[in-house]
């Protein structure tokens, strides 16, 4: 039985996570009438809780940073193509509209990386914000978690890389723009799709688009070193914006530039095959067939040395328009290194100082 969509979510279904040892699938006993029976719109509930760590440390080779900060778990902004739909499945909720619906906020998170920091033992290193959740989904503009975190990074001079789809980024730009003065911090914006219809239903509650590269100009103009993520693309489905991705978020004054291929581990390739009957039934077999020519014959491949871009001739294909785009458009054309010279923990944290 095919799902139905759902206006405003990304997900058609809450798929049980691959821990529950029985899966649900609906059934269609022919009874159903669309009008009368479509399915509510299920409600956004929001957890606070307090955390026991707030940085995660990683040494995977492909990424460029060992420490991230998540303020939020789960994210409203609903990407059906999320990387990090599956770890809902360690809170035994579904990676599908679970992820979207059912978020938790690290309320305690500005006072756990303030004694994070205060340690003697602490060796600054970038921080990333925004890796496994949206730091600017839309509860941020209420909670103002990630607007906590930024205050104490300000604080203590340590450098930051947010990256985001959302233009509420740009509400926090006057710290932003005091943080670049000091080169403690740079923005991507992560654009998958110039195509509105497209991001609608792709990324449902992300800002659109032409929001996105308005906010690449606004931090552009402010002095904030901006990049954008062309991600993730998807064959036959949003690689053909690729370039004009890259043109326009050039023109709003972007400096560098990346991009990731659509990636599907664990319940995610079956949530997006999910996706993709409900929306593009049309391109459904092409689209995973080209998928599967770039990862080896399979769904997903998890080697870290193709997992961002995939094998194969079209695989390698995007990567000569990327670097070809790059070029002609002038992005990446120096290494931002941001620094952690000015590492300094304020006085009051000091220790030693507390003696006297």
């Amino acid at each position: 039985m095919q799902a139905t969509p759902i206006k405003g979510r990304g997900s058609v279904s809450n798929r049980t996570s691959r821990f529950e040892q029985l899966q649900r699938e609906p059934f269609d006993d022919e009874w159903a009438q669309p009008d009368q029976d479509a399915a509510p719109r299920p409600a956004t509930t929001v957890s606070l809780e307090t955390a026991k760590s707030i940085i995660s440390r990683n040494d995977s080779p492909d990424i460029h940073f060992e420490q991230s900060i998540n303020p939020y778990r789960g994210c409203e902004h609903g990407c059906i193509y999320c990387y990090a739909r599956p770890t809902h499945a360690y809170l035994n909720h579904s990676p599908g509209l679970d992820f979207e619906t059912r978020l938790y906020a690290k309320r305690n998170a500005a006072e756990l990386l303030r004694k994070e920091l205060s340690k003697p033992s602490y060796v600054p290193k970038l921080i990333a914000l925004g890796a496994n959740t949206d730091p600017y989904q839309p509860i941020e503009r209420r909670l103002r978690i990630s607007a906590g975190i930024l205050a104490v990074l300000e604080e203590f001079n340590h450098p930051v890389a947010i990256t985001t789809k959302s233009a509420s980024v740009t509400q926090d730009i006057e710290r932003l723009a005091r943080m670049a003065s000091k080169n403690l911090v740079r923005v991507f914006m992560s654009v998958g799709s110039l195509d509105r219809s497209i991001a609608r239903t792709l990324e449902p509650r992300a800002s659109t688009p032409g929001a996105r590269i308005d906010a690449i100009r606004a931090l552009s103009q402010a002095g904030i070193p901006t990049g954008v993520i062309v991600a993730p693309v998807i064959p036959s489905l949003t690689d053909h914006d690729m370039e004009k991705i890259l043109f326009s978020a050039k023109d709003a004054g972007a400096r560098n530039a990346a991009y990731v291929l659509l990636r599907l581990p664990l319940e995610i390739a079956d949530l997006f095959r999910e996706w993709l009957a409900a929306h593009h039934p049309l391109k459904e077999a092409h689209v995973m067939n080209l998928v599967k020519q770039m990862r080896g014959g399979k769904i997903y491949d998890p080697d870290f040395k193709t997992r961002m871009r995939g094998t194969g001739v079209f695989a390698d294909l995007l990567e000569q328009r990327f670097r070809r785009a790059c070029a002609k458009a002038g992005l990446n054309q120096t290494r931002h290194v941001l620094s952690t010279d000015l590492f300094r923990p304020p006085p009051e944290d000091q220790p030693q100082l507390k003696l006297f």
